[in-house]
Parts: structure tokens; C-alpha cells; sequence
């Protein structure tokens, strides 16, 4: 199973700034010091192409963005300050996601240790979105035609908002936010299936509201990929989040989607999304679980291959 990370997903910002950068490196640093991951596993993606963004964004904000051009509104509304190594790391965490999900499509599974970044409109950036990983690398593999169709299962405690609003009215991309109702975005966009969650949900509730809409919504979409953007900041102790579900209710939920889609024979790439933990530790072990859960399913995928194959012989 291919693994993406780049130091570059992380850029130096202000004392106190709320956002947990080093999040990324000590996701990935947890998971080779325990022997989950070797270096092995692990690919450094390129910076994504000016043509592949461009799928999805509009010139002119993604020129701004380059050229440092940004208004003080448009950076105010993404969060992070404006710099060279932001515009870098928007483009490598792109590009994870975009060697994910062609990994995904030759092994069944693969993770980028970034991405996620669903707050990215066309034409703007928010919520410490720049760009709209998941949604350009549907339209790379769409314009390669390496697929048709694609579905979208996302997490995060906040809504997707611009991932609901990139692919409205798409009928071959299918958009499932499972999301705080009472929490960021204030303006809540419309994905194919929002299910919006009261402040406080716990564990048992909310697992059975994602078990009882999986087989439907990945049964009436037929993806060809899924992509699953597995915040985690729906955690308890989360300073965003809202929500009550402990570290074991999010591994049971990581499961669940991705048995689902083994249960399919469906690719998925999983993406971090957020995570702001009182307690960095609690945010990045949750993060580990994703990853441990996929390495999984991806051994369970390459058992079943080769007894298939195994059997036709």
C-alpha cells in the first residue's frame, strides 16, 4: 500500500495560530516508530501541475494565489498567511491525493497524509482550504479517463461546503457529508446527502446513522472510486468539534467505511481532514487509526486478489 507524505505539507505560522501543523510529520513519525509503516510505504509526491488545479479552479484566483496577489478578505477567509511555501504545500498535498487514488485504482487502497481540504471553492479559498484536493483529483482521473464515476464520503465535523458546491448538479460525482449542523461553515451548501448532526452526539448514535446510510448511498452512486475524507475532529475533546465520539468510535467508524467499500470491491483513498485536539497526541493517534485501518483492508484486498487468482489458475 503506497503511503503519501511530504514535509512540505507543513509551513511555519504565528505563535499561537489554532491550526496543528505538525500534526502531519507526527502522524507519520508515529506510524514508523511503532512498525505500522516502514519507509517503504512512504512516496513524496511532486507539486500538482498548473493544468490539473486548473480542472476545477478559476484562473484568475489560482494566478492570485501564486502571484501573492491575494486580497487581505480572501486571505483572512483562509486562515493561514500568504507565502511561497503555502502555495507548495497546497500543491504537494494535491498532488497526494491525486497518486493516491491512481494507487487506489491499481491496489484498492492508498492514503495521503494530508488532504482533505473540502472548505476549497472554485473560486475561492476557506477554512484552511487553498485548493480542493479531492475534487481535482476526481477531474485528473475523469480527463485521463480512468473513471466515470466517483463518490465522496466525508467526515469531517465541519460540512464540505466547497466540494458540495464544486460538484452540484454532477450526476457521476456523489457528495455524502456526515456534519456538525451547528458548527463552520455557517452557510451550509447542498452535497447529494448531508446528514446533519445535533451538538453532542455520541459514539453509538452516530455509528448507527453511518451504518444505516452506507450500502444505500454507495449501492445508488456505483462509484468506481471513493474517496473518504476521514476528519477527525468529531472527537470529544476536539476544540472545534462539538461532537462526543471517543478515539473507538472513530476507529469503528473508519471501519465501517472502508469494510463497506471491501465489501464492494470498491478503491478508496482515505485523506486526514481535520483534527484539533486539546491534546495533539489524541488528534494524531486518531489519524494513525485511519491509516491502520487501511493498511487492513489492504492486506484482506491483496489476500482475496491472489486466491482469486490463485482459483482461475
Amino acid at each position: 500500500m503506497r503511503i503519501y507524505y511530504s514535509d512540505r505539507y507543513a509551513i511555519p505560522l504565528p505563535p499561537g495560530h489554532a491550526f496543528p501543523m505538525e500534526k502531519y510529520r507526527l502522524t507519520r513519525d508515529r506510524l514508523l516508530a511503532e512498525g505500522t509503516i516502514t519507509h517503504w510505504h512512504l512516496t513524496e509526491p511532486a507539486l500538482a501541475r498548473d493544468e490539473d488545479i486548473l480542472l476545477v479552479h478559476e484562473p484568475a484566483y489560482w494566478s492570485r494565489c501564486v502571484r501573492g496577489e491575494l486580497t487581505r478578505h480572501e486571505v483572512r477567509r483562509i486562515g493561514f498567511p500568504w507565502s511561497e511555501g503555502l502555495v507548495r504545500r497546497s500543491r504537494a498535498s494535491v498532488q497526494g491525493t491525486i497518486l493516491a487514488a491512481e494507487s487506489a485504482l491499481r491496489d484498492g487502497v492508498s492514503s495521503n497524509l494530508a488532504g482533505g481540504t473540502h472548505h476549497a471553492y472554485a473560486d475561492h479559498g476557506e477554512g484552511y482550504c487553498v485548493l480542493n484536493d479531492i475534487a481535482i483529483a476526481i477531474r485528473v482521473l475523469q480527463r485521463n479517463r480512468r473513471i466515470r464515476r466517483a463518490t465522496i464520503i466525508d467526515c469531517d465535523v465541519h460540512q464540505g461546503n466547497g466540494t458540495a458546491a464544486i460538484f452540484q448538479g454532477d450526476p457521476d460525482v456523489f457528495t455524502f457529508s456526515m456534519h456538525g449542523e451547528k458548527n463552520f461553515p455557517a452557510h451550509k451548501e447542498q452535497s447529494h446527502l448531508d446528514l446533519a448532526l445535533p451538538n453532542g452526539l455520541g459514539d453509538e448514535a452516530y455509528l448507527a446513522l453511518l451504518e444505516s446510510h452506507l450500502p444505500l448511498l454507495l449501492d445508488q452512486s456505483r462509484p468506481e472510486i471513493v474517496f473518504y475524507q476521514a476528519g477527525v475532529d468529531p472527537h470529544e475533546r476536539d476544540r472545534l468539534g462539538k461532537l462526543q465520539l471517543t478515539l473507538d468510535g472513530l476507529s469503528r467508524r473508519d471501519r465501517l467505511v472502508l469494510d463497506a467499500c471491501r465489501a464492494r470491491r470498491l478503491p478508496i483513498v482515505t485523506t486526514m481532514g481535520g483534527g484539533y485536539g486539546k491534546r495533539i497526541e489524541e488528534t494524531v493517534e486518531a489519524h494513525c487509526n485511519t491509516v491502520r485501518a487501511a493498511l487492513l483492508l489492504h492486506q484482506t484486498f491483496r489476500s482475496s486478489t491472489m486466491e482469486e487468482e490463485k482459483n482461475s489458475v
